[in-house]
Formats: structure tokens, sequence, C-alpha cells
């Protein structure tokens, strides 16, 4: 492991981890820009919300294509 991962928490920590602050803050907003708030959720694990972001992010961009 490289030694910025331990001096951030180390990146096992949080792939099997809550979601970060910086990532809740992120999905809120997306969730609220998308009008979908059931996608925000406080319980996610890291990856959830990983994969939350990304889909609302396509989302968001698609709508915004039109």
């Amino acid at each position: 492991m490289s030694m910025a991962a331990v001096r951030f928490g180390g990146v096992q920590e949080r792939i099997g981890g809550q979601m970060t602050r910086a990532q809740a803050a992120r999905l809120r907003s997306l969730a609220e820009e998308a009008y979908q708030p059931k996608q925000y959720a406080r319980d996610l694990t890291f990856e959830e919300a990983e994969r939350r972001i990304s889909a609302l992010n396509a989302e968001i961009a698609l709508a915004n294509s039109f």
C-alpha cells in the first residue's frame, strides 16, 4: 500500500466502510438536482455511494443534453 493511502485512511478501510462526508454531500446534492431524494441514505457503503453518484451524474448529464 502506498504511503499516501496510509496517510489518508487507507483504501481498504474506505472500500469496505461507510461513505465519506464528501460522498454524502455530493450524493445529497445530486439527488436533489435529479429530483430523486430517495437515492440519498445515511447508511450507504463507500461502493454504493460511488455507484449512485455515477448513476445520478449520468442521468443529469443526459437531461442537460436536450
